[in-house]
């Protein structure tokens, strides 16, 4: 595979740092803080409102998405607090989470998961657009344990409303959203149309995507990894092989009678992305997803509902050599999840549930650095909330047994998770919480059966079949305050994890690159997230407001540094908002890292300036136009979550419109 001058210089010295979009939510798509009556799913399968939970809960609704950037979900959700992207060029970004990112995070469509091949390597995109989706939820903290071993880190939950849950407003209602950005001469429409008063309610959606290789305010090339070359860094203009073309259609069916719901629906997702990394290689996903949702209230006995969801999907991306296909990933496999919810009883809440998953993976080509895999997990789980109004406490606990079985090798797991908490509302407006928990997760099939290239990262990965799984034992505090023209949340987090499973170079170099293993060592993680509003003047529906957010993790091993761990971060807004119109400045500061692993560069800080405004006509009903400009002074600037930092900075100064209705 032919590679670049900057491919071949950073392999060369094995440079393996980062390049991630840190952008910020766009204006008005602040969470928990700014919405605490938001009722968040993803916490438990029993209601539970934002303002009430020991969990930090980020929840982006439909209307905000409505105005979002067009973007992968990573790059969507990264400047939430905690929250950045593995960013590997537009096409492909996942979530990182309190610095841990891919086998860690779980990212799932309606509470199953992707079953597609973006956990395994940064330049694998997502399989489900967040245009798609009707809310997304970000989980962190111990009640992640309801998803297994994957969201050891944290949970990202797209819930769409393809399989409809409720009537048409009047027999029809819907929505579209178009917009067009400069620095990517991108463009974006989606929408989704529901018909159907019931009981069979139907609906259509789709989304596309077109944008062209990004603008950038300078070099390519960091100024870290130009000093080490010894060479002068040049300006390009723009990150080559950054174009990306994404298509996504999907119709679903539901049957509604009172109570009880079943549906099912179908989606086509293709997409074609360029690799920042390698000039002549662009990735061609496709992936066919059926998804079963039902809901029925139980008539007798200790549960009071029964909820099923699955999801089965079958996924392949080809990575192509100009007109030849190099390798392809296949992943193919069905994932189901049965919850029973518990009549409640007094001041308790709970439930129980059972989760299945069989899935199928398979490389073919030239860097199949992975080898065909087939896995196997069930788990059975309960949680248990006794809330008396001044205090309460909850409770879960997860078994699970993970097999995996590859070239007659086989290997099999049992983990025990469990999770405790404390809260209590001491006063009007306040809620603090603490929770402990122990979490088990069993190694994924790369960390296991690697052995081969794998050029996007520019390392030689070999695995380890004699990990075991890692243990991570956790404590959290939370606060919650509404008080007056103030409201805040803050969290504070440890986690102690014994058997981290590591990724670090041997010293060895085959094919020309570096090669690293994983390995197993001990890891702390330390960290706080913090968020705050003040109203400073408000009159009838008109109000300003200073909004702030902050977050901060700190990591070690007994091997050093873990790579690719965020600096901290800190966001201040203006906000005005009246009945038509928002509007909001926003100053984003991301501190340098110099605490980098083996083959890192530290990374400079930055500062980010952004502009957000929207209008509603009051002629348009269900109308809103609006108007980004970001990055206003061109800042050149390069986060630490991603493997391309030194060769894609974040894009340039970006003006986008559009319009969005609802109807």
């Amino acid at each position: 595979m032919r590679r670049s001058a900057i491919q071949l210089a950073t392999a060369s010295l094995s440079v393996l740092a980062t390049a991630a979009a840190a952008q910020t939510i766009p204006p008005g798509q602040a969470d928990g803080a700014a919405d605490v009556e938001a009722v968040v799913v993803t916490a438990a399968p029993f209601a539970i409102s934002a303002d009430a939970l020991t969990a930090n809960v980020a929840v982006v609704t439909r209307q905000q998405l409505d105005v979002a950037p067009a973007q992968g979900l990573g790059d969507l959700l990264s400047g939430l607090p905690g929250l950045r992207s593995t960013f590997f060029g537009p096409g492909a970004s996942r979530p990182v989470v309190r610095g841990l990112a891919g086998p860690r995070v779980q990212v799932l469509t309606n509470g199953v998961g992707q079953i597609d091949a973006s956990a395994l390597s940064p330049d694998h995109a997502v399989a489900t657009d967040p245009a798609e989706a009707q809310q997304i939820e970000v989980l962190r903290g111990p009640s992640t344990l309801l998803y297994g071993g994957s969201a050891i880190g944290g949970v990202i939950n797209i819930i769409d409303e393809r399989v409809p849950d409720s009537p048409a407003s009047g027999g029809a209602d819907g929505r579209l959203s178009v917009q067009a950005s400069t620095v990517d001469q991108g463009r974006q429409a989606s929408g989704q149309i529901k018909l159907g008063e019931g009981p069979l309610v139907f609906t259509v959606d789709g989304v596309t995507r077109r944008s062209e290789d990004y603008d950038i305010p300078g070099p390519q090339i960091s100024r870290q990894l130009a000093d080490v070359l010894g060479v002068e860094r040049e300006d390009t203009g723009t990150v080559r092989n950054s174009a990306v073309e994404l298509d996504q259609i999907g119709a679903g069916l539901a049957y509604l009678a009172g109570d009880t719901r079943l549906g099912a629906s179908v989606r086509r997702t293709e997409t074609t992305y360029g690799i920042v990394a390698e000039e002549d290689v662009v990735i061609a996903l496709e992936q066919t997803r059926i998804d079963l949702r039902g809901e029925t209230p139980l008539p007798a006995g200790p549960f009071e509902t029964a909820r099923l969801t699955a999801g089965l999907a079958d996924y392949e991306h080809a990575e192509l050599e100009g007109q030849e296909v190099g390798t392809r990933f296949l992943s193919d496999g069905v994932e189901a999840r049965l919850d029973l919810i518990q009549a409640k009883r007094g001041d308790l809440s709970g439930s129980v549930g059972v989760q299945a998953l069989r899935r199928s993976f398979e490389a073919i080509g030239e860097e199949a650095y992975v080898p065909s895999t087939d896995i196997e997990e069930l788990g059975v789980y309960t949680l248990q909330r006794l809330d008396r109004g001044a205090y309460g406490v909850e409770g879960g606990l997860r078994l699970d047994s993970r097999r995996l079985e590859s070239l007659g090798r086989e290997r099999d797991f049992t983990n025990l998770s469990v999770s405790a908490g404390v809260f209590a509302r001491p006063s009007d407006g306040l809620f603090l919480g603490l929770s402990l928990a122990r979490a088990q997760r069993a190694p994924r099939e790369e960390e296991l059966f690697a052995e081969g290239p794998h050029i996007a990262n520019q390392t030689f990965e070999v695995g380890n079949e004699a990990v075991e799984q890692e243990t991570a034992y956790s404590v959290e505090g939370a606060a919650h305050m509404e008080r007056g023209r103030f409201s805040g949340d803050l969290h504070l987090y440890a986690v102690r994890y014994e058997g981290f499973i590591d990724f670090r170079p041997t010293g060895e170099v085959r094919d020309e690159l570096p090669v690293f293993q994983y390995v197993q060592t001990d890891a702390e993680f330390t960290g706080a997230e913090a968020e705050a509003s003040y109203r400073l003047w408000e009159e009838g529906r008109r109000e300003w407001r200073l909004e702030g957010v902050f977050d901060i993790v700190r990591a070690d091993t007994d091997l050093g540094a873990p790579p690719r761990i965020p600096p901290y971060s800190a966001t201040a807004r203006l906000v005005y908002e009246d009945a038509a119109l928002e509007s909001r400045l926003e100053v984003r500061t991301v501190g340098e890292q110099d605490r980098v692993a083996a083959f890192e560069l530290p990374t400079d800080g930055y500062t980010l300036v952004n502009l957000f405004g929207s209008w509603k006509p009051p002629t348009l009903d269900g109308v809103t136009l609006f108007a980004e400009a970001r990055n206003l002074t061109n800042e050149e600037a390069r986060e630490h979550a991603s493997f391309l930092k030194d060769v894609a900075p974040l894009p340039g100064r970006n003006l986008r419109l559009g319009l969005a209705y609802r109807f």
